[in-house]
């Protein structure tokens, strides 16, 4: 069969234009145009929607305001200073008498005697620093007072107080760091005596089931229980706990009780020995005589002694550095005496002679005579 070529007269495909009829419009908004152009929608139709680069602008506006809001919050925030409770700008620091319960105590007193010493050692002589802290060894002989054959504390009764009161024996032990069962121990490990110089301290209240802190000057002749190392832990006035003070810079507030003697150029810092003290040598200022007290003694156990080579705790100034350690100078740069009622320089002898050597002084003489291997946390002048 044969097939005819088609005639060149004749599509042989379909045509090269549109399709036949009329063109539809595209449904929807035309598209956005090019970059750079700037086509004007039809009349009445939806206009282009805002390119997303257009806003930049705008976001960076708001960006920067709230930039600036919250820099502005940071340093509101900030104030002028640190706080109280660190080394900013001050703080407050809180007098406490020797016969005066204070605020917030932990138990009631049990102090035997808060008489306070005649004697008080004077200022050194020469100018400090504001900036400067006074600082003495807790092993130098006649730093602590008391009466021979009496105890400052009645320490069984304190112990007796903490028992009856579960919530306060842990709060109490949280501040010893030690176990709560373990505060009957702790506390008869302690030596009770009296300061003979306003001494500075963290206190510690108990106030809601918890402890509290704050800084306090203790004054001369208070009742208090001191550690191996010779730093005050209990105010027996209140049952309170006590640890180093905290560093302060500035001015603080005093606030609290006073009294006459009171000169803030004689408290002073108690840093710890450098070894372990087996007796203290302490003033017995009635009996105008030096006592030898066994650590953890509570009088029991006391002697006459003879009176030191140094009967005055040497008082040391240095400026503090870091919160953690001050530079110690030596004792003959700044002592101190007492300025009444101290013993005699020469000691007349007494039947008590027949007790047996050796003088306690020997087992302290290295603690009182070296530099101590902690010193407190440095505070200004308060």
């Amino acid at each position: 069969m044969s097939v005819e070529p088609p005639s060149s007269d004749r599509p042989t495909g379909p045509p090269s234009g549109p399709l036949s009829g009329p063109s539809q419009p595209p449904s929807g908004p035309p598209s956005q145009p090019p970059s750079g152009g700037g086509g004007t929608p039809e009349p009445g139709g939806p206009g282009p929607r805002r390119p997303w680069w257009r806003s930049a602008p705008r976001i960076a506006a708001l960006t920067a305001v709230a930039v600036a809001a919250v820099v502005l919050a940071v340093v509101l925030s900030r104030g002028d200073g640190d706080g109280d409770g660190g080394t900013g700008q001050g703080g407050e620091v809180f007098l406490q008498a020797a016969d005066k319960t204070g605020p917030d105590p932990f138990t009631e007193s049990t102090a035997n005697d808060s008489s306070a010493p005649p004697a008080t050692p004077s200022p050194p002589t020469g100018s400090t620093s504001s900036n400067q802290l006074r600082g003495v060894d807790g092993g130098a002989p006649g730093l602590y007072g008391g009466t021979r054959n009496t105890s400052a504390c009645d320490v069984e009764k304190q112990v007796d107080h903490l028992r009856s009161a579960p919530d306060k024996n842990r709060a109490f032990a949280s501040v010893a760091r030690v176990d709560a069962a373990d505060v009957p121990a702790y506390l008869r490990s302690l030596t009770p005596v009296q300061l003979r110089l306003d001494t500075r301290v963290t206190n510690h209240g108990y106030v809601d089931g918890a402890a509290t802190s704050y800084q306090a000057v203790l004054q001369a002749g208070t009742a208090v229980l001191v550690d191996d190392r010779g730093e005050p832990r209990v105010r027996c006035a209140c049952g309170n706990p006590l640890t180093q003070p905290v560093p302060q810079q500035g001015t603080l507030e005093r606030t609290g009780d006073s009294w006459p003697s009171y000169r803030s150029s004689d408290v002073v810092v108690v840093t710890p020995s450098q070894t372990i003290i087996n007796v203290f040598v302490i003033y017995d200022a009635a009996g105008d005589e030096w006592v030898a007290r066994h650590r953890g003694d509570d009088g029991d156990k006391d002697r006459k002694t003879h009176r030191p080579a140094k009967p005055t705790p040497s008082v040391s100034a240095s400026t503090p550095t870091t919160p953690t350690t001050a530079e110690t100078s030596t004792p003959e740069t700044a002592t101190s005496e007492p300025t009444t009622s101290e013993p005699p320089t020469t000691e007349p002898e007494t039947p008590d002679t027949s007790t047996p050597p050796p003088p306690p002084e020997e087992d302290t003489t290295t603690t009182s005579q070296s530099a101590p291997t902690e010193a407190a946390p440095p505070s200004p002048e308060l």
